[in-house]
């Protein structure tokens, strides 16, 4: 199954054009633009672990290494697209027009978090694995019924195709012609299980043949491949051919989130030599260099640019007053149950307040 769905790449991790028709899609400015958009996201990653370690934010999800997936496929989308993240799919988000001060008030516990701006349509993070699934299947169905060409793209991780909800929304996507692409960020351990582990799949990609679509493999971490697949598969959506599922081989760094220690199950000298040999943004740098336009002056700016915007937006959701907990009992559903209720009351009591 891996010879039928080889890896797809654009630009090797020396930073070389393997794939001479997509030649003229790198220019100079398209490597800035994802290179920037890239320093924008790792770092915005990097502050969130600092804050949560020093109290300021809760539990975190880090995405350090899956960069070139995020900005890839958030830039190939169109104005009035859907997108459906997980909780590690900021970076996207984030890209795709999301308000930094949402971003961190969500990991800080607020609601707002999950408001994404005026006339952006970003589901709130699915913490659930694989439940956003067949929610995407039914919004692109909607766009499709209402005679837009509007298309909408969901991430998950490997571990999410374990799930039923992955199955049922590929099925319905398929059955339907949804005008949606499935992102599946392949970093290799849902949670502390490898895939090897998880599936007997030699790929991911292959699980397309049983709902008839296209299934395609791919270098995540190369932004350029990322993109020119994504914007395919999006085009079929926009024309009617329904679903496509992309599988992007990439790698994350870190733990799971900052209440996990991937060094209890995952030999972290493998991330040390992926770091130094097939990061994201030093293929990038790479090819500057090749090129001879690699410019530590504007490297040095758009870092700093990056810091200050976000250093920004922490000041402002610093600013907001703590969050209520009490607020998780009244959107369970429109109308509290009794029981919702009944809990609620329960939980100002133990807190001193009155119900």
């Amino acid at each position: 199954m891996e010879k039928d769905f080889p890896i797809f790449q654009v630009m090797d991790q020396n930073g070389n054009i393997v794939s001479a028709e997509y030649k003229d899609l790198v220019t100079e400015e398209r490597v800035k633009q994802f290179y920037s958009e890239m320093v924008r996201i790792r770092t915005l990653d990097r502050k969130s672990v600092s804050l949560q370690r020093q109290g300021r934010i809760g539990t975190y999800a880090p995405f350090e290494g899956q960069e070139a997936s995020q900005v890839g496929t958030a830039l190939a989308l169109e104005n009035e697209d859907w997108m459906f993240p997980t909780y590690r799919d900021h970076g996207a988000a984030m890209v795709f027009g999301h308000s930094l001060r949402n971003i961190l008030l969500f990991w800080n516990g607020r609601n707002e978090g999950c408001v994404p701006p005026e006339g952006k349509k970003i589901f709130p993070p699915a913490i659930p694995i694989a439940t956003q699934i067949p929610h995407a299947a039914g919004a692109a169905f909607a766009e499709k019924q209402r005679g837009t060409k509007n298309a909408a793209i969901c991430y998950f991780g490997d571990g999410a195709t374990s799930e039923g909800d992955f199955h049922e929304g590929l099925n319905f996507a398929s059955v339907f012609h949804s005008p949606v692409v499935y992102f599946c960020q392949n970093n290799q351990y849902a949670i502390s299980v490898p895939i090897s582990k998880q599936m007997n799949s030699a790929t991911i990609a292959q699980k397309a043949l049983a709902y008839d679509i296209p299934g395609v493999r791919i270098d995540g971490n190369d932004v350029f491949a990322v993109f020119v697949e994504t914007e395919k598969a999006l085009e079929r959506a926009r024309n009617g051919e329904g679903p496509t599922l992309i599988e992007a081989m990439t790698w994350r760094y870190g733990s799971h989130t900052t209440a996990d220690d991937a060094s209890k199950y995952r030999d972290q000298s493998e991330s040390a030599m992926k770091r130094m040999e097939t990061d994201p943004l030093l293929r990038l740098e790479h090819w500057m260099k090749n090129e001879g336009i690699y410019d530590e002056a504007w490297v040095k700016e758009i870092a700093e640019h990056a810091a200050a915007e976000i250093d920004a937006a922490v000041q402002e959701m610093e600013s907001f007053p703590p969050a209520d907990p009490a607020v998780i009992f009244d959107y369970v559903f429109e109308k509290p149950t009794w029981t919702i209720e009944k809990q609620k009351r329960e939980y100002l009591e133990f807190l001193g307040g009155e119900a």
